[in-house]
């Protein structure tokens, strides 16, 4: 399936500059609508059978628009053949792109492999079968197209959460095992069942020496590792939201978190009833950076059209809901989207002020379709994924999922 908005015109496709975790080779056009991943067939798998077969399970899943496979031999006639369903939505020069990038990552990976045979040679010297991806290049002709998370916001804020105590697959080599424990046993994974695997926070930090050209502080995975503890990781979370050099204060942020806390409730109420087995997979938090700017849609997010008239049997319904976005009601009132089909509102005079529970929110109305998003939480990274039917609930990933909860709830207070 695909997104009805059009995709973007002057596609012209590029490195994905929002990663802030996982491997390269990930691609999107300049206006980030679509996101190309190298993955391998297992994660594909995931993917198909969780939009064929597990509704409530894809919907925390970025839209998945289907996979390519593309090598030195590969052209745009097999672009076309390949996602029907999107390619009357990409340029000629989109498509070209597509090829071209995929040229020069087949190219990269080729280099990579070698590399990888060389470390391997000198590996079985000293009796060691398994080393780490230093060149964060996937060995694959295959990727999934998905809709980006990251699409529709001013200035993301980004963070992976790495779920898990876990992290290794069971055909995992012992020495990955081995070393993926160590990470774990010093880490929040250990603790918490998650760990922050990278970080993008607009105007982050206190010294703006410290942002990127764009006006991001990044905090790349070592920060997860080295820095982020059991101790302080509430505050490293809380730095993701509260910003007032972004213009977030307090009442604002603790609105963000809330929101956040409903989604993952809801998350965990999928996990709860899917019967799956994921290892390294992440929760993505993505939310509007620019306070300025997450006001600006909140308001927006208001209906024009007149309110229906209520029943008793069909009460008014307060608000549409699009992606995680929390909306506004024709009162003015701020929407936070419930996973049981409520709502959680509360009047903004200025700032955020106090939050109630309301009715239900209404879906798929095309008027907010084109509406600036305020914040979106996603599964993803399923290359070690499968879904094993009779064996229950996904307990290693629920793990993280509930800490996280904890830790949201105590941001919203």
């Amino acid at each position: 399936m695909i997104s009805n908005r059009e995709i973007p015109k002057h596609a012209d496709l590029q490195p994905y500059n929002f990663a802030v975790a996982g491997h390269d080779g990930t691609l999107c056009d300049p206006e980030g609508e679509l996101f190309i991943k190298p993955c391998v067939q297992q994660e594909i798998d995931f993917y198909e059978k969780a939009f064929k077969d597990h509704p409530a399970f894809a919907d925390l899943m970025p839209e998945y628009l289907g996979t390519l496979v593309l090598n030195d031999a590969s052209d745009v006639h097999d672009i076309e053949e390949q996602i029907p369903a999107a390619v009357e939505h990409m340029t000629q020069h989109f498509k070209e792109e597509a090829v071209r990038m995929a040229k020069q990552h087949a190219a990269d990976v080729a280099a990579a492999e070698a590399a990888k045979e060389a470390d391997a040679l000198a590996a079985s010297k000293d009796n060691v079968s398994w080393k780490p991806n230093k060149s964060r290049k996937i060995a694959t002709d295959k990727s999934v197209v998905l809709e980006n998370a990251a699409y529709g916001f001013k200035r993301p804020n980004i963070l992976d959460a790495k779920l898990g105590q876990r992290l290794w697959a069971d055909d995992a080599p012992m020495e990955k095992r081995k070393r993926f424990d160590e990470i774990t046993k010093v880490t929040t994974n250990g603790s918490h069942g998650f760990r922050i695997a990278g970080m993008r926070v607009y105007k982050g930090g206190e010294n703006p020496d410290e942002w990127d050209q764009e006006g991001y502080k990044v905090y790349h995975k070592d920060h997860g590792r080295l820095v982020v503890n059991k101790d302080n990781v509430v505050d490293e979370i809380r730095k993701f939201i509260f910003n007032p050099r972004a213009n977030i204060d307090e009442d604002l942020g603790r609105a963000v978190a809330e929101a956040f806390v409903n989604d993952l409730k809801r998350v965990e109420q999928v996990l709860a009833s899917s019967e799956t087995r994921m290892y390294s997979a992440s929760l993505l938090f993505t939310f509007e950076g620019d306070g300025d700017a997450l006001r600006a849609a909140i308001e927006n997010q208001t209906p024009t059209t007149p309110p229906k008239e209520a029943t008793e049997k069909e009460p008014v319904p307060l608000a549409s809901r699009v992606d995680s976005g929390i909306v506004m009601d024709g009162e003015g009132e701020i929407i936070l989207p419930q996973g049981n089909g409520t709502t959680i509102n509360g009047v903004i005079e200025g700032d955020v002020k106090v939050l109630r529970l309301a009715g239900e929110a209404e879906s798929d109305d095309e008027e907010f379709a084109s509406l600036p998003k305020i914040y979106s939480l996603k599964l993803i990274d399923f290359a070690h994924a499968t879904w094993v039917p009779g064996q229950g609930p996904d307990e290693n990933s629920l793990f993280g999922v509930r800490s996280l909860i904890k830790i949201f709830e105590e941001l919203a207070k």
